[in-house]
């Protein structure tokens, strides 16, 4: 599967559970996750999780600089944010690659 073309202009979709979820349990308000598309990002596709629709996670940075893993698909034109949380060690490492192959 090849990384999706993301809708232009991004317009984003939140389901109401997870809307207030992150913030509660990761800490990370819906701003910050909508900041992390509109910069340098890593989306990878993610087929464990939905046979139903196509899911993607998302390597990405808020605009103070913090790592988030995001996980979304696109539905109507939209982006629709499952869930998003500070990325791991092992996951900041693998975002940091990927901004060093884009340089």
């Amino acid at each position: 599967m090849d990384e999706p073309k993301l809708p232009e202009p991004i317009e984003f979709e939140w389901d109401s559970g997870n809307k207030i979820k992150n913030q509660l349990k990761h800490g990370i308000i819906n701003r910050e996750t909508e900041e992390a598309f509109f910069r340098h990002k890593l989306i990878v596709p993610d087929q464990r999780h939905s046979a139903a629709e196509q899911r993607f996670g998302m390597y990405g940075q808020t605009n103070e600089g913090k790592t988030l893993f995001i996980a979304f698909t696109i539905r109507d034109r939209r982006v629709r944010i499952i869930s998003a949380r500070p990325a791991d060690k092992k996951e900041r490492k693998i975002y940091e690659e990927s901004i060093k192959k884009t340089a």
